[in-house]
């Protein structure tokens, strides 16, 4: 019987000192990036026509491993990573639905990984810049921890990902800011470090600037640091409008926006633990997205069109001095991610 208490006792004194180390290791090796992130610069990067009508695209692609049959551990499903083969249909078939866009001025997309075991390691980022040479291509890194070990059973491991822009233009500036708050040590320590990236355009004939913002807002968390990200990004939104600056932002942010009904036809509405963004939220700015979309499934079970609940929060934002010619979803079945596309057309006013 003592042999069996010192072996019981030797096995947790081992998963202790084991778990203390991962958890001392992943302290110390903790990405911890500035407020501010310079990732790309060219004070001399030519000036683009403001007169012109320009097209962008958002996609979160879910690091092509989230396609219709996958469930996911965090939303409540049982898988934690498809099989090799499926990480690579679904990119294929990804970078293949990309260059068909060969009209888009812009492209951001998120969730795409560089070196993540959940991808078996593949680039993502430059297999899709590789899809557009011609196209300036920059990444803002958000999830960076060398191991996630949860599930216990079959850990999720290392991560790198982040947020991909592809512009047709080259910007003089390209900065990662980092979003306010974050998940209490230790939980912080194999989470997300939101962010969001600010491209900056040179205009013709214009001491203004155009903005073009890909954002990654937080999931999985009460809203308090949804609120704390957006109150950091309404501040930095309303100073570069007062500039006389365009200001575009895009991406997942993990809310619906203000007062959003739904007029989905197939797809059922999301209703669960809804966060809608605040309706006095930049009131006199201009909300585009396709009520009539879901950009967004659950990933508590595999895709059913009948039953799977949907949502729209991929959208963009748009300042004042901007018109929005046309703003429509893509439904692609939630084939090969478990977002879906939205694309936007824009002019700037008095760009004329």
């Amino acid at each position: 019987m003592k042999k069996i208490i010192k072996l019981i006792l030797t096995i947790l004194g081992l998963f202790v000192l084991g778990f203390a180390g991962l958890v001392g290791y992943a302290t110390l090796s903790d990405y911890k990036p500035g407020p501010t992130t310079l990732v790309y610069e060219n004070k001399s990067a030519a000036p683009i026509p403001s007169d012109q009508i320009f097209n962008l695209m958002i996609w979160n692609i879910g690091y092509a491993g989230l396609s219709k049959d996958m469930d996911f551990f965090y939303d409540g499903g049982k898988q934690v990573r498809p099989k090799e083969s499926v990480v690579k249909t679904n990119l294929a078939a990804i970078e293949q639905y990309l260059a068909r866009q060969n009209n888009m001025d812009f492209i951001l997309l998120q969730e795409v990984d560089q070196n993540s075991k959940r991808s078996y390691s593949i680039n993502e980022y430059s297999i899709i810049a590789n899809v557009f040479p011609k196209f300036h291509s920059s990444f803002g890194k958000n999830y960076d921890v060398f191991f996630v070990p949860v599930p216990v059973n079959d850990p999720l491991g290392h991560v790198r990902s982040g947020l991909q822009t592809l512009s047709r233009f080259e910007p003089f500036s390209i900065v990662r800011h980092s979003f306010l708050g974050n998940y209490a040590w230790p939980q912080g320590l194999f989470m997300l470090d939101r962010c969001f990236m600010v491209a900056r355009y040179h205009l013709e004939n214009s001491e203004n600037q155009l903005l073009v913002i890909n954002t990654h807002n937080s999931a999985y968390d009460d809203g308090s640091l949804r609120s704390k990200q957006m109150a950091y990004l309404e501040k930095f939104l309303v100073t570069e409008y007062k500039k006389g600056n365009y200001v575009i932002v895009g991406g997942d942010w993990n809310q619906c926006p203000p007062a959003f009904i739904s007029q989905f036809g197939k797809n059922k509405m999301d209703n669960n633990e809804r966060m809608d963004i605040a309706a006095d939220y930049m009131p006199d700015w201009n909300w585009a997205y396709d009520p009539i979309t879901p950009t967004n499934r659950r990933l508590s079970t595999s895709y059913n069109e009948k039953t799977t609940l949907t949502t729209v929060i991929d959208f963009f934002l748009l300042s004042p001095n901007i018109d929005v010619q046309k703003v429509k979803g893509f439904p692609l079945g939630f084939e090969h991610a478990d977002h879906q596309p939205v694309k936007l057309t824009i002019s700037l006013k008095n760009g004329q």
